[in-house]
């Protein structure tokens, strides 16, 4: 570990690597595209790297140099902030509408989605909260099952408000990644088992609801039970993607020599780009990206465990569950493991306001590296 007024390095590494296998990827896949649609090859390329690294690297700079008291006094202004522009999204002329979903808002000549920035504020507010509830509870011990009760009504009235904003986003997937964090966050500051356990059932009910609510969600869930089901309609995503995986092999067709990526694979950009890597670099590309995520875990929660107050500890582990969380799951969905998520993968996928904000967090996680 760093310590001293220095960076976890490994950290830092390990998240530049990802990038450069983000770039390497979004070339490949997205010259093609980008040539039919727009007559130039690295349109898509370019927007990555203008619109998501290169702001998304000066504010992670921010992030790192900015003073971690003043992230807590401002934690319940910024999530706030972030809820009216969840509203907004519903407007008309702001509010941007796209594969039926109403989740992006138009700012001048940019397009932002409120969710990905709640993945971060959200995870801010609630390791400021849960902080400073546990604080209250070592000094009055004798409170300790009443103050316990109120903490989880509260976290489960906030995390509600959540949800039924994303709810109503139709963005089932980023209220997935922020109540499976909350719930790390949750277990891990220190709470009862029992809360842990029943906000275990009352997720796994909300799960039932959403899907049962949904037809297409239920459609997902019967196809990842029986793959062959609807192989050339809501099967057909799944089905594209287990062949761009097998296709690739130990070594990979190159660089560059993706099939899947011509028109047959959907969101090859976005929330497929798991399943080109393999095509084109292999298992061995897919071990190596795997490992970097894994590097990523270790070192967040070793900046957790050996943070020196609650607050930094809980915001490590919050930021580095989310990212892993939401790593893990797009891999797992693309071979087949898990249901189809609509999740991009971190640090890779196409994508500016997802890969600003993490970014921003990786920035934290630094900042709080330094003083280990």
């Amino acid at each position: 570990m760093a310590g001293k007024n220095k960076p976890d390095y490994i950290l830092c590494a390990a998240t530049l690597i990802l990038l450069i296998f983000g770039v390497l990827i979004i070339a490949s896949v997205s010259a093609s595209l980008s040539q039919e649609n727009l007559g130039h090859p690295f349109y898509y390329l370019k927007h990555q790297i203008i619109f998501g690294i290169l702001p998304g690297l000066v504010v992670g700079f921010i992030a790192y140099k900015i003073r971690l008291d003043l992230l807590k006094k401002w934690a319940p202004y910024l999530l706030l902030l972030n809820l009216i522009l969840l509203g907004m999204v519903f407007l008309p002329k702001i509010g941007l509408r796209l594969l039926g979903a109403n989740r992006w808002l138009v700012i001048g000549p940019f397009t932002v989605q409120p969710s990905e920035f709640l993945k971060l504020t959200f995870v801010i507010y609630l390791a400021t909260w849960l902080a400073s509830r546990v604080s209250e509870k070592r000094i009055a011990e004798r409170y300790l099952k009443k103050q316990f009760s109120q903490t989880l009504i509260a976290f489960a009235i906030v995390l509600g408000i959540v949800g039924l904003l994303l709810y109503f986003q139709s963005d089932a997937s980023t209220l997935g990644i922020i109540a499976l964090t909350a719930g790390t966050m949750y277990f891990l500051s220190g709470t009862p088992l029992w809360h842990s356990i029943l906000i275990i059932l009352m997720g796994s009910l909300g799960i039932i609801s959403l899907i049962k609510l949904a037809p297409y969600r239920m459609k997902r869930f019967i196809v990842f039970l029986n793959p062959e089901t609807d192989p050339l309609g809501i099967g057909y995503h799944i089905k594209q993607a287990l062949v761009a995986v097998g296709s690739g092999g130990i070594l990979g067709l190159g660089l560059g020599m993706s099939r899947q990526k011509f028109g047959f694979l959907p969101q090859s950009m976005s929330d497929s780009v798991f399943a080109i890597i393999c095509e084109e670099m292999g298992l061995l590309g897919a071990v190596i990206l795997i490992s970097l995520f894994l590097v990523f875990l270790w070192r967040g929660f070793k900046i957790a465990r050996l943070s020196q107050d609650k607050f930094s500890q809980l915001l490590a582990i919050g930021i580095t569950s989310w990212i892993i969380l939401q790593a893990f799951i797009n891999i797992g969905s693309m071979i087949a493991i898990l249901p189809l998520s609509g999740i991009p993968l971190p640090f890779i996928s196409y994508g500016g306001s997802a890969l600003l904000v993490e970014l921003m967090g990786v920035g934290i996680l630094l900042n709080i590296s330094k003083f280990i």
